[in-house]
């Protein structure tokens, strides 16, 4: 194994460490954790024509109550709001980043538009450069699921998407 292989792990430990402690929320005064929660597919309008796809509006799920527990992700509240709701989802885990990735939402899935399109989301307006299996939440986060016809850029997410290299970089 070669030095930069076995360094690559115990990076990422430390940093989700220190995430973790940044992170750590209060409970609000009554003493519930509450974030709001939306899903949706603006950028696939006209795109896809089936209504039961695509809503009309664009917005797939809509909620700004949603109470979750200490140690919950973005990922863990997406699915059990989508489950609650019936709306379908499918994603697969990573084992390799210990992380889950959404394919599709309410049969809406990547590459519907396109080979640069898929769902990514964002917490308080920033597109976090990893996964939302590890973003745990705090009281009061606004989460956003996106779904993106351009890699990000037509939603504003391009420097997540590109992986935070420069616009130059290959």
């Amino acid at each position: 194994m070669s030095f930069r292989k076995s360094v690559k792990p115990a990076v990422l430990a430390v940093l989700l460490c220190i995430a973790c402690v940044l992170c750590a929320c209060e409970k609000n005064a009554d003493g519930n954790l509450k974030c709001s929660l939306s899903v949706t597919c603006e950028t696939a309008l006209g795109k896809i024509t089936d209504a039961s796809i695509v809503p009309e509006d664009g917005v797939i799920f809509s909620k700004d109550d949603v109470s979750f527990s200490e140690g919950e992700s973005v990922f863990d509240v997406l699915l059990r709001e989508m489950r609650e709701n019936g709306i379908h989802m499918e994603f697969v885990n990573t084992p390799l980043y210990n992380s889950a990735y959404v394919e599709g939402i309410n049969n809406l899935y990547e590459f519907d538009c396109g080979e640069l399109s898929g769902w990514m989301y964002k917490v308080n307006g920033i597109f976090p450069n990893y996964g939302s299996s590890l973003y745990f939440l705090c009281d009061g986060d606004k989460i956003e699921w996106i779904y993106t016809c351009d890699l990000g850029k037509d939603v504003g997410g391009e420097e997540s998407a590109r992986n935070g290299m420069e616009k130059n970089e290959k």
